[in-house]
């Protein structure tokens, strides 16, 4: 039987919203969007919910997360000022973890989205398999991609024999709402030769491709001229790193991965030519903008992003350079953060950074970026349903003229009442629906005080 969603704000998205709207849900399908009083005629069978002063919205998108990392929130506090010590801790940390380490670490983190409306995420694991499984078990919607490291090209074929075979094992675990995709880690981590084989493989077998881009100054430098944290590492490997002397997304484009159409993490050291390079491939970008400023990145050139028209969704990356997974926060702080460089406000040359853009990037942004948009990112007839209703009740959100610019100034995720996704409510006014979050949250616990070691 139909169900019916109304309260006093809908945005579809991809048309006006609608004040006294409405939305039918029939499986896992949206039936119809519309104005209250029209649909409730259209569909007088139907079981109707009305969520009141609230606003009903595709579900959030969040296009990066490491969703394995849940358990190293605030453990990497010490280290943000050196983003090689950061990497090498996080890395060491990682290896103490059991798969099921991995399992209720990922977990946890899917809960902590379900929770803030976010339907669907791009999530990168070095244990991908793992990350699936939690996935699943909540509900949500999923892109993982697999991560593979190899900076030596003499084992670039060992490591995409190893990668082709953790993808065998991801494949068998995919379903509707869970896929397999695969990440070449960063330009820093990953050989030429590999970046190559790994673009091949993907193009070859239609495979998601993610990949961290442009992120940090140390990665600026070793690609322009063969210095810096990451060049002092690989030559301390042995690894002769020849600095192709261009930027880093130029690099990509000479080796391959841009044929991919990927979704490329992060873009903070970018240029109009990279954009436009990005644009012509059709990639996808996911900005990242306070896991950038907690780690002391800089700012992407969100404003940019937009005026260019790139496929652009926002992403929380890993609770351990951001410490929350709430996209209407993130899409807040980056509507701020581009205003506050003076790239965000109107001007002869420049693009004003509204609301209404901001949401974009969080929902319909988001599934381009991640080439999803065909089925979810919109309030439309014949898309997935996957939904989040926002309570706009608060007297912090009072008066609202505007829904979204009270959703994205005034909102934040724990102001969401219900997430759906695919037309199952995986969350509902405080509680999970799907997974016993208690238990798993005790068993994150005790992982921490594994990773913490003696007092």
């Amino acid at each position: 039987m139909p169900k019916i969603y109304t309260a006093r704000w809908v945005l579809p998205i991809v048309a006006a919203a609608i004040n006294d709207g409405a939305i039918v849900i029939n499986d896992s399908k949206i039936a119809a969007v519309g104005d209250r009083a029209a649909i409730l005629r259209a569909f007088p069978g139907a079981l109707v919910e009305d969520f009141g002063n609230a606003a009903i919205l595709p579900g959030l998108i969040n296009a990066h997360s490491h969703l394995e990392l849940t358990v190293m929130r605030g453990f990497l506090e010490r280290e943000e000022h050196d983003f090689f010590a950061w990497l090498r801790k996080l890395t060491l940390a990682r290896l103490q973890m059991t798969d099921e380490d991995l399992f209720v670490s990922a977990a946890c983190g899917a809960i902590e989205a379900a929770r803030a409306g976010i339907t669907c995420l791009g999530d990168s694991s070095s244990f991908a398999v793992q990350s699936m499984r939690a996935l699943s078990e909540v509900g949500l919607r999923a892109i993982v991609y697999q991560e593979s490291f190899g900076p030596d090209p003499k084992l670039a074929d060992e490591n995409v024999d190893k990668l082709r075979e953790q993808l065998d094992g991801m494949q068998t675990l995919q379903t509707d709402l869970v896929r397999a995709g695969l990440s070449p880690h960063a330009p820093y981590t990953v050989s030429a030769r590999q970046l190559e084989m790994i673009s091949r493989l993907a193009v070859d077998e239609t495979i998601p491709v993610m990949m961290h881009a442009a992120e940090s100054a140390g990665e600026k430098q070793l690609m322009l001229n063969g210095i810096g944290p990451f060049a002092d590492g690989l030559r301390a490997r042995g690894i002769d790193w020849q600095a192709p002397g261009t930027s880093t997304v130029r690099y990509l484009s000479d080796h391959g991965v841009l044929e991919t159409k990927p979704l490329l993490a992060h873009c903070i050291n970018v240029d109009e030519d990279d954009l436009q390079l990005i644009k012509n491939h059709g990639a996808g970008v996911a900005h990242c903008p306070k896991s950038n400023a907690k780690l002391g990145h800089g700012r992407a050139p969100f404003a940019q992003f937009i005026a260019h028209g790139l496929n652009l969704g926002l992403g929380s990356d890993s609770v351990a350079s951001n410490n929350t997974s709430d996209i209407l926060e993130e899409a807040r702080f980056a509507t701020l953060l581009a205003r506050a460089s003076g790239a965000g406000l109107a001007s002869d040359d420049q693009p004003s950074v509204n609301a209404t853009q901001a949401l974009f990037a969080a929902t319909l942004g988001g599934a381009r970026a991640l080439g999803l948009s065909d089925r979810i990112g919109a309030l439309k007839e014949g898309m997935q349903a996957d939904i989040a209703v926002v309570s706009l009740h608060s007297i912090r959100q009072q008066p609202i003229r505007d829904p979204a610019e009270a959703l994205i100034f005034s909102s934040s995720g724990r102001d969401v009442l219900v997430t759906v996704v695919r037309g199952r409510e995986v969350y509902r006014n405080g509680h999970m629906t799907t997974t016993a979050e208690d238990d798993l949250k005790t068993r994150l616990d005790q992982i921490r005080a594994k990773l913490d070691g003696p007092a």
